[in-house]
C-alpha cells in the first residue's frame, strides 16, 4: 500500500491545513519488567524449554499508521489508515 511523503493535511496546533512530512510509525522498546515479560520468563526457566502450543487462530492484520509532521510548527500528530490489512505501508516519494 502506497503513501505519499508529503501531504496536506490539518494541524489542530496551527489551527488550519498545512503541508505534513509522512514517516512510518515504528513500535517502542518493550519494558522487561512488564508483568507478562516476567510471567514468559517464568515460565521458561529451568528444563521445560518452550511451552507455548501451536496457534490455532490466524493472526489479525494489524492497522497502518503513520507519523505526521507539520512543516510550519513542527509538531507531530498520529494518523491511522484504513482498517485492518496483511498489506504494508510503504511510503513514495
Amino acid at each position: 500500500m502506497n503513501y505519499p511523503q508529503k501531504v496536506n493535511a490539518y494541524c489542530p496546533h496551527c489551527k488550519k491545513h498545512t503541508e505534513h512530512k509522512a514517516k512510518l510509525a515504528s513500535k517502542g522498546r518493550a519494558r522487561t519488567l512488564a508483568w507478562g515479560n516476567r510471567q514468559h520468563e517464568r515460565v521458561i526457566k529451568g528444563y521445560v524449554g518452550k511451552v507455548a502450543g501451536e496457534k490455532a487462530v490466524r493472526k489479525q492484520g494489524k492497522r497502518q499508521k503513520i507519523v505526521l509532521t507539520c512543516s510550519v510548527c513542527k509538531k507531530k500528530q498520529e494518523r491511522v489508515i484504513g482498517t485492518r490489512t496483511k498489506k504494508k505501508l510503504e511510503i513514495k516519494a
